[in-house]
């Protein structure tokens, strides 16, 4: 039915489009062709304003609204194709004699293609995600080269397709499943994040993973530490944090899910300051457990100058965030693989806790976003595999270990796996991931 719908409007816009060939050939009779006119006038204005009915039933408005632009760029597409070709055809048989017939078809042709054109891209660009500034700023560059601005039309329309569609089916999985409560855990999740980041209301560090979590009925805080310190000085803000969320909600104990450097810090506060009894489990999403040599050859080779200078720049910006005392160089250092083996050595697992842990790779440095799509290549020098900024032998820890990345060329990189740049990913959707993670807390009792 969709296809017999989009063949009609096609037909319809190169009717439109097409009306001064329609007239001069008669296919339009001169009795009441100015009705015929105006008919295809208001029509044409109708399926811009609504392109397909069946998008209304869309569980929000935002997709329904990239839906039908992405219904009016096909349209669009595809009559403007079959309308180019019928004025080449005609271009020899009107020439010389009937000429403004031909050029008054062309106009038409431009007027109508535009208003559908138009109507479609802006509901596109207004409302998809998975565009981002890239195909955004792409478009606008390459929409005056022919040929060159169809295939990137065409891109377009499949990204923001895949978007609304991917999008529409998760709400609805997600309410058809709302009874279910996957995620309601015995006890609340702690979200902890990594280095160099904080915890930000309107910017959330683990993009649409939290949301998509509290939907299927988990409970949700965050560490609210500081995004650069040494480990110690993090797991202190930490076991601080833990003590605040179990006195105030009587909860007894949390359920730990870090990333990256949180990883060791939680790791800290379990087992140096006294945590262990708060906590029920600790999940570690691509934390370096063995460091990274990378990081010991930077701190050993780069002269003491570079490193000061460095570090001051980092903590300058750090203060502005909300850090109050920032400390890039204890954080990167605590990250070596010597400060990791020398760790790993003074800082048990402790007993009565569930660990486990999660890791993933970038199969090419082109998978990541800068700047992980260069240390990526970095990385591989020295430690091998890589996720853009750890190693694959760095991930392992306690009884359960995850690994992940993609069939294609992509992979999954470090910030990936916290949905930091809101993507969605072909063969690994990072929300239901997570769904699942914390459901297997809770089937275990957590």
């Amino acid at each position: 039915m969709k296809y017999i719908r989009r063949a009609g409007c096609v037909f319809f816009l190169c009717a439109a489009a097409n009306i001064p060939f329609l007239y001069y050939y008669k296919i339009i009779p001169e009795k009441g062709g100015i009705l015929f006119i105006l008919l295809f006038v208001l029509g044409v204005i109708f399926l811009n304003i609504f392109p397909a009915y069946s998008n209304l039933r869309l569980p929000v408005r935002r997709l329904h609204v990239c839906a039908d632009g992405c219904e009016l760029l096909l349209y669009f597409l595809l009559s403007v194709t079959i309308s180019a070709i019928g004025l080449v055809i005609m271009l020899p048989v009107l020439f010389p004699g009937n000429k403004w017939v031909w050029f008054a078809d062309l106009a038409c042709v431009m007027l109508v293609e535009a208003s559908v054109f138009w109507c479609g891209i802006i509901r596109v660009y207004l409302t998809s995600s998975q565009l981002g500034v890239k195909w955004r700023t792409i478009g606008l560059l390459c929409g005056w080269i022919p040929v060159v601005h169809l295939v990137v039309l065409v891109k377009i329309i499949r990204m923001a397709m895949e978007e609304w569609e991917f999008e529409s089916g998760k709400m609805m999985q997600a309410q058809e499943r709302k009874d279910e409560r996957l995620c309601q855990t015995r006890y609340p999740i702690l979200m902890v994040h990594g280095v160099f980041f904080r915890d930000f209301k309107y910017f959330n560090y683990w993009g649409r993973i939290p949301k998509e979590l509290e939907v299927h009925g988990a409970k949700i805080f965050y560490g609210n530490h500081q995004s650069a310190a040494s480990v110690a000085d993090s797991g202190g803000e930490l076991a601080r944090r833990i003590k605040e969320i179990v006195a105030e909600t009587g909860c007894q104990k949390v359920n730990i899910i870090a990333h990256s450097k949180g990883g060791l810090d939680s790791r800290y506060a379990i087992s140096r300051l006294g945590m262990a009894e708060y906590v029920a489990s600790l999940t570690t999403i691509n934390t370096p457990h063995r460091g990274c040599i990378f990081a010991d050859y930077l701190l050993d080779k780069l002269p003491q100058a570079v490193k000061d200078k460095v570090a001051e720049g980092y903590n300058a910006a750090l203060r502005k965030l909300g850090d109050e005392k920032p400390d890039f160089i204890a954080a990167v250092t605590d990250l070596t693989a010597s400060a990791c083996k020398r760790f790993n050595q003074s800082v048990p697992d402790m007993q009565g806790i569930y660990y486990q842990s999660v890791g993933s790779k970038l199969n090419v440095a082109s998978g990541g976003r800068f700047p992980l799509n260069f240390s990526h290549q970095l990385v591989k020098y020295f430690d091998g595999a890589n996720d853009g900024l750890v190693a694959e032998g760095s991930f392992p820890w306690g009884k359960d270990y995850t690994f992940l990345t993609t069939s294609g060329k992509r992979g999954i990189s470090h910030g990936d796996m916290i949905d930091l740049n809101r993507e969605n990913i072909r063969d690994f959707d990072v929300r239901e991931f997570y769904v699942g993670l914390v459901n297997g807390l809770k089937e275990r009792g957590y």
